[in-house]
């Protein structure tokens, strides 16, 4: 299991990691989030076998504001609220 999280703060809306995975979208502010159930996320739990491809989103992010890290649990996804994910 891993849990790959966005640095809203960081985040310029460069888009380098929607080209890597197709989970990263671009939201209603211009900025990424990752989708998870029909829901814009800002931090999210997988235990799937797409772990390479969120490293690679979060190598190519020239801002480092993504990061992919090993779980030991499965965590509820970090949604954005209505107001963040500009809807």
């Amino acid at each position: 299991m891993y849990t790959v999280t966005i640095d809203r703060d960081a985040c310029d809306g460069v888009f380098a990691c929607l080209v890597r995975d197709d989970r990263f979208v671009e939201d209603a502010d211009g900025l990424a989030a990752i989708e998870v159930d029909d829901e814009h996320a800002i931090a999210a739990t997988f235990d799937d076998d797409h772990r390479g491809d969120a490293e690679q989103a979060a190598d190519a992010c020239p801002l480092d504001a993504i990061t992919v890290e090993d779980a030991e649990t499965d965590a509820p996804p970090q949604t954005l609220e209505p107001t963040e994910a500009g809807r």
